[in-house]
């Protein structure tokens, strides 16, 4: 089945610190390396996570990194250039735009 061209949407809730965090990377790697689009949303414990390196390094390769802006603001951490902050209208559009969805919580 080719892969290339094809979008993954991916919705990470878990904090940089489990298991899900590191599964959702995993995947998004994976399918960059496939060619595939990844639309990464984060929200939640997730935003704790968007100075990781590795999410960086997804970021960098092409990866579509949002982030739940009122999920920001609750955990009094600042909206820089890590990721497109974002609210929840935009996962909407990331799940409509995606031709597989996965949520990792």
């Amino acid at each position: 089945m080719e892969l290339r061209g094809k979008k993954l949407g991916l919705l990470l809730s878990a904090a940089p610190d489990q298991p899900n965090f590191d599964r959702a990377l995993t995947l998004a790697e994976t399918a960059v390396d496939a060619g595939v689009t990844v639309l990464l949303y984060c929200l939640d414990e997730a935003v704790t996570g968007l100075a990781e390196p590795r999410l960086q390094r997804l970021r960098a390769r092409g990866v579509r990194l949002f982030a739940c802006a009122h999920a920001v603001r609750r955990r009094g951490l600042a909206q820089d250039d890590s990721a497109l902050f974002s609210s929840l209208t935009m996962l909407g559009d990331v799940m409509v735009a995606s031709d597989r969805f996965v949520s990792f919580n």
